[in-house]
């Protein structure tokens, strides 16, 4: 089930919320976990199991962590890590591994073509940050299972993040505040980030679809396509944890922000500081820092940066462009901040365009089918290859979706928020836009209804990771 479905906007999320909030205070945290179970059950029932496993054996791990010091307690986490990554990498890396070595020994050892459970890589990434804080004796270890358990499979941030940690909403689970104000917050961030998906994301992964299965491709369709491929991810995921914010509201949690308008960076480190924050600061907090971080000397602290977005990268996906897209920005990471800090600092338009080249390269590579593939591609955008400059089919697709593109592109701003937070600043405006803004979300729920209806275009990027 994904949130811009049918089933789910007018069936499933309906019952939920009048399950939940017909329930007493204290029986909220088991309606949102049984209903969360009932969310990921639906398309892959057995993979319920693999969840149910991970929050058992933390859940345990947690309170015998917490009851053990020095060594039992390292032993426990270990035990604990290691069952987590296990059951991620069995599930997600298994046939990744095997490719290779049979690549390597030339051997054919057989696949085993292990579906990946929708989610493995988020909510592993959670009750991995779980048992090392209770290690840590960052927060104490969470004696009711039904709090854990609600935490770890909550469906608003279950299936693509953002990746919530228990030390931000330990006391959420325990005492939160609910409110008309809090829940009109949440309805309006929930509308905006489905509005981003459908509208926009959905719209422009059509064009990249006709894109692949062109046989007409020039350098401006390339070009076309690498635009249109890194503003679909942006708000393929920034419209998800939208979504997922406003849902965590209704539901009276405050989930932090995972995307703060990374396109307006001046570089590749402010880039990283506004795209998909929580993926950036878990692996800032539980593997750079540790590693040393930049507290060591050069060579090694280098080298720590490249684990860093090997694993980012490795994250992602289980292929190599993936590996090579992660490097590729620690390598661009790793040069900012030892040759060009100073010039960064004097000409930030100038390296803006830098900063928006590198990610349409960067995305182009994320979204091939393999290196090759990419490196076909990104040729292409600068003449190899033989491709015409021009063709006709990507002026014609250049027009028809050149209004969306145009929107993509100033939405992916602070512009129209900054417009809006400014009219509200002014009484009278504030009054119409008190007035017009629940006319306005209902009208733009009932188009993108009619969008989801009659589209056939619908996944969530996300759903492989």
């Amino acid at each position: 089930m994904i949130f811009s479905s049918i089933p789910f906007l007018y069936y499933f999320l309906p019952c939920v919320l009048l399950l939940y909030f017909a329930a007493p205070g204290k029986w909220k945290n088991a309606v949102l976990f049984f209903t969360s179970i009932v969310f990921y059950a639906w398309g892959e029932p057995k993979f319920v199991l693999v969840m149910l496993l991970t929050i058992l054996q933390g859940y345990l791990f947690g309170i015998l962590i917490e009851k053990n010091g020095g060594c039992r307690a390292r032993v426990y986490l270990t035990v604990s890590v290691v069952i987590s990554l296990g059951l991620l990498g069995y599930c997600k890396y298994a046939d990744f591994f095997i490719q290779n070595f049979n690549a390597v020994t030339g051997l054919s050892v057989p696949l085993l073509k292990v579906t990946l459970p929708v989610g493995i890589s988020f909510y592993t990434f959670q009750i991995l940050s779980y048992t090392v804080d209770v290690y840590r004796r960052s927060v104490p270890a969470q004696r009711n299972f039904i709090h854990l358990a609600a935490y770890v499979a909550m469906f608003p941030q279950l299936i693509a993040g953002p990746i919530v940690r228990y030390a931000d909403i330990a006391e959420q689970l325990e005492h939160r505040r609910h409110s008309i104000e809090k829940c009109a917050l949440g309805i309006r961030r929930f509308i905006f980030g489905l509005g981003k998906k459908v509208l926009i994301a959905n719209s422009l992964g059509e064009l990249c679809g006709i894109f692949r299965a062109s046989n007409d491709k020039s350098v401006l369709f390339f070009w076309l396509y690498a635009a249109a491929c890194s503003l679909q991810i942006y708000f393929d995921f920034s419209g998800y944890s939208d979504m997922a914010i406003g849902l965590g509201k209704i539901f009276g949690f405050d989930f932090l922000e995972n995307f703060h308008y990374p396109f307006v960076s001046g570089s590749i480190t402010e880039f990283w500081r506004r795209w998909h924050i929580s993926l950036g600061t878990w692996f800032r907090d539980y593997v750079y820092i540790p590693l040393g971080g930049n507290r060591v000397k050069r060579p090694r602290w280098i080298l720590n940066l490249m684990i860093v977005w090997f694993l980012t990268g490795f994250w992602h996906g289980a292929a190599w462009n993936f590996i090579a897209w992660g490097l590729f920005f620690g390598i661009l990471l790793a040069v900012e901040k030892l040759v060009f800090k100073n010039a960064l600092e004097r000409a930030k338009p100038l390296w803006h365009v830098y900063v928006i080249l590198a990610v349409l390269l960067s995305f182009v590579l994320f979204d091939a089918a393999d290196i090759s593939e990419a490196c076909v591609r990104i040729g292409a955008m600068f003449g190899a290859g033989g491709f015409p400059a021009v063709s006709a089919e990507a002026l014609y697709y250049l027009k028809s979706f050149g209004l969306t593109l145009a929107a993509a592109m100033i939405g992916a701003t602070p512009l129209v928020s900054e417009a809006i937070k400014r009219l509200r600043e002014k009484k009278g405006a504030a009054l119409v836009l008190n007035v017009a803004e629940p006319v306005f979300l209902i009208l733009l729920m009932l188009v993108i209804t009619g969008y989801i209806v009659d589209g056939s275009f619908n996944p969530f990027l996300y759903f492989r990771f």
